[in-house]
């Protein structure tokens, strides 16, 4: 195995926590509340929907960026919520700002000791950019959707990744938080890792609570994936 590839959004980067305390700092700046913890699940809610849609050919190619912006304008008028278009921007960019898990910047660390270590997201190259530079994230590749203009599960994503790698999937590991993502990767000859994060979705987390497969490696988080690939000497 030569390079680990990650999926990047409740994987890496704990996107509720991050989205609920950006709405929680714009209402104290504006001095109006905004509903941000249900804000967060919905606009999540959009994600698999709205990425199907371009999947299907409902819509043309379109970045995730935008397709965040649609949901974000479709739950404001749904909730009443009248932001002006410059705010509407500024909250859509709170994608871009997003926090590592505690164990995330350590552990990829220690896995770049001996591994290419990369991005294989649904983020595209300008937010992942950003995520990487806020959240300290050292990555050596950032592999995006628009780089294949495909989104995760089509195979075009991970076979992509390796093409440009110059690797066969045999020699690539996918780590995921999600069972479908390492499903998919696993169907391609990826290598899998699964880490549980339970509160991915916050209390009420129903998915990805464990491993539904025998994946190649079940680790706690990032940090115990470290110590199992790369033991200290």
């Amino acid at each position: 195995m030569r390079a680990i590839l990650f999926d990047v959004f409740g994987t890496v980067v704990d996107w509720r926590s991050s989205l609920v305390a950006q709405f929680r700092a714009l209402s104290a700046e504006l001095g109006r509340e905004l509903p941000g913890e249900m804000l967060a699940g919905q606009w999540r809610g959009h994600y698999a929907p709205s990425m199907d849609r371009v999947r299907t050919g409902e819509l043309p190619w379109t970045i995730l960026d935008d397709l965040h912006r649609t949901s974000l304008r479709a739950l404001l008028a749904q909730h009443g919520l009248d932001l002006d278009a410059a705010l509407v921007e500024r909250v859509n960019r709170f994608w871009h700002r997003l926090e590592p898990w505690p164990d995330a910047v350590n552990g990829l660390h220690r896995l770049k000791e001996r591994f290419v270590i990369g991005t294989l997201t649904n983020g595209n190259l300008a937010l992942m950019v950003d995520v990487a530079r806020h959240a300290g994230l050292p990555w050596d590749v950032l592999f995006c959707a628009d780089l294949f203009q495909h989104y995760k599960p089509d195979p075009q994503v991970y076979l992509g990744a390796c093409r440009l790698l110059g690797l066969p999937p045999s020699e690539v590991m996918l780590c995921a938080a999600h069972n479908y993502d390492l499903r998919a990767a696993r169907a391609l000859g990826f290598r899998t890792a699964f880490i549980p994060r339970p509160t991915e979705y916050g209390p009420a987390q129903r998915k990805d609570l464990d491993a539904e497969e025998d994946w190649d490696l079940i680790a706690g988080d990032l940090e115990d994936l470290g110590r199992r690939l790369v033991p200290a000497l």
